[in-house]
């Protein structure tokens, strides 16, 4: 088969197959031709007909996503067209890019369903015309961008304004008031994220520059933004000082600029106050509903407010010793408001944890209410259908009916952490592990810090058999363990995945060591007790992993007992006689059970 020369050449991992078919189309009914042939994707070497269109190729469009960062050939006809200066690097899935091209711009197109008078897409079709023109050119030179209009003919793209909220300063002199500065922060990108006529860095871009001194044209570069706002907060008793700023990122000039002195209870005002002057400032023209959508707040209650923060940032330090005093927070902010939404969704995820966790005085009937108040209070609100889908899962793996609640929460908001955690543990009982490797691998991108989806994605990557990501992921997960239990040595959610990993990167010894360790510190914690079960098996040693599970047979619900059966980090041992009985006598005693019981 011989290449021919095509003004685009498609860079897609096989399991991108069908969006891969889309943005071919699209390509082609924008009056591009496009080279792209996935029947020579399972070739073992890098077929000299792939090498040929690759270099003829005028304009390079890789699609990045979880399965093809981890792939070869992706990788190496990426960095052949970065070479090649053909480069067009598209994300259709959250994941991390091979750090080379971390620093490239990106079109994110990871909501892209096809249609070809979406922004982003006729914004990447002006990126790639723009390529194609500037290699036709003479000497290189570069002719204005364009787009195709509706009507066929081709007219000035017109980019939207792209902007970074930087974590507001807190100048109370309080290191606990952290909270309250960088939940206004986070309320402000999230107003903003709602307009439709700018682009908007998400919080873990710009919170990886928390405390960090970066001239704006760094920021530029890095985040592809064209303004910066920066801004403080001072909180005093029930005064707020707040102050912001819009700056050209190019010229670091500024553009707007307003300090607003109020009382607590006029936070919300001043948030709303700062999104509108961004807006303005920015010159984009705000849409009926994206301006009915500025003023609306998950409360009106400044204490209630203050106090969610409070919890939220809590829960976000992953800290287990903090999970009962979030659930007392949460319990304070719902009775100051019942309407929080947010608040009652927040509780429900820190009573399931410790249902999971097996610790007394807590229920899973109690996390579903929570869960249901989220919902009757907000039913727009994709944090109560989260919880709820959690609430589904703990209790009897109801998988159909938790996956209707993430539908719901997806459609509200398709970056739901929550919902990305819950979808993701679902995938990896349904052994569909490249859906599994995408939820957390985005959950990843929104939360960098937390622990729990690095330890599942491992989890996945090793189902999928690649050692190359297999190791990487284990690596990560030991780095982010180790940073949580040197404040909290017995957590035993890091202890659990951090035995694992150990043991999955061939530290046997220390693997053994640790587990010991971690049952003096926790013996009656039922999940770490499975994960280091689950560590043992990763050794192949049945009896080691029998003998962690049977204090927990007599315990286990019907819903543990189906995770116990699909989990396959338990594959390795399910041979091993003593486990096989282990297994046997769970299903023989809930099968005696009454229903229900």
């Amino acid at each position: 088969m011989r290449a021919r020369m095509a003004d685009v050449f498609l860079s897609y991992a096989r399991p991108d197959k069908g969006t891969a078919r889309l943005f071919a189309e699209a390509f082609q009914g924008s009056g591009l031709s496009v080279w792209w042939d996935d029947s020579l994707r399972s070739g073992e070497t890098f077929d000299e007909t792939i090498e040929r269109a690759l270099r003829d190729a005028k304009a390079v469009v890789v699609l990045w996503s979880p399965a093809s960062v981890i792939s070869r050939w992706v990788r190496a006809e990426a960095t052949l067209a970065d070479r090649n200066r053909t480069l067009v690097p598209v994300m259709i899935a959250p994941c991390q890019r091979p750090i080379i091209f971390e620093l490239t711009h990106t079109a994110d197109l990871t909501q892209w369903q096809g249609a070809r008078e979406d922004r982003g897409w006729l914004a990447l079709v002006a990126d790639v015309r723009q390529l194609i023109e500037a290699r036709a050119a003479p000497h290189g030179a570069t002719q204005a961008a364009a787009v195709l209009r509706p009507d066929g003919a081709r007219s000035p793209a017109v980019p939207r304004p792209a902007v970074a909220i930087l974590p507001f300063v807190n100048m109370s002199g309080d290191p606990e008031q952290e909270c309250f500065s960088d939940g206004v922060t986070e309320d402000i990108i999230t107003d903003l994220a709602r307009v439709s006529g700018m682009a908007v860095a998400s919080r873990s871009a710009v919170f990886s520059y928390k405390g960090k001194t970066v001239a704006p044209a760094q920021l530029a570069q890095a985040l592809k933004v064209t303004h910066v706002v920066e801004g403080s907060v001072r909180k005093a008793g029930n005064r707020v000082r707040i102050t912001a700023q819009v700056l050209d990122a190019a010229t670091d000039t500024p553009i707007w600029a307003e300090r607003f002195d109020r009382t607590l209870d006029d936070i919300f005002a001043i948030q709303d106050e700062i999104a509108k002057a961004i807006v303005a400032a920015l010159k984009v023209r705000l849409l009926p509903a994206e301006s009915a959508a500025l003023e609306q707040r998950a409360t009106t209650n400044s204490e209630a407010y203050e106090l969610f923060l409070i919890a939220r940032s809590f829960q976000r330090r992953s800290s287990e010793r903090l999970k009962p005093v979030i659930i007392r927070i949460c319990r304070r902010v719902v009775a100051l408001d019942p309407g929080f939404a947010k608040g009652w969704a927040l509780l429900s995820i820190a009573e399931s944890e410790l249902v999971q966790r097996g610790v007394e005085g807590y229920s899973i009937e109690s996390a579903r209410e929570s869960a249901e108040r989220a919902i009757a209070a907000d039913p727009a609100s994709a944090d109560g259908h989260a919880a709820l889908a959690e609430t589904h899962v703990r209790s009897a793996m109801d998988y159909e009916a938790a996956e209707g609640s993430l539908a719901e929460a997806f459609r509200l908001d398709p970056n739901c952490f929550d919902a990305l955690l819950v979808a993701g543990a679902i995938a990896i009982v349904r052994r569909n592990y490249a859906r599994a490797v995408e939820c957390f691998e985005r959950a990843i991108s929104l939360e960098p810090d937390s622990y729990w989806p690095s330890g599942m994605v491992a989890q996945a990557y090793e189902a999928l058999g690649d050692p190359v990501a297999i190791a990487a992921s284990h690596r990560r997960v030991l780095a982010r363990c180790e940073k949580i239990l040197a404040d909290e040595p017995d957590h035993s959610g890091a202890l659990g995945f951090f035995v694992t990993s150990l043991a999955s990167l061939g530290h046997a010894a220390r693997a053994r060591e640790w587990t010991q360790r971690a049952l003096l510190f926790d013996p009656d914690n039922r999940r770490l007790r499975y994960n280091l079960a689950c560590a043992m098996a990763t050794l192949r040693d049945g009896d080691a992993t029998a003998e962690l599970l049977a204090p927990l047979i007599g315990q286990v619900s019907i819903g543990y007992l189906r995770w116990m059966q699909s989990d396959n980090s338990l594959d390795p041992v399910r041979a091993n006689g003593r486990f096989a009985a282990l297994m046997d006598m769970a299903a023989m005693r809930l099968a005696s059970e009454p229903a229900g019981a």
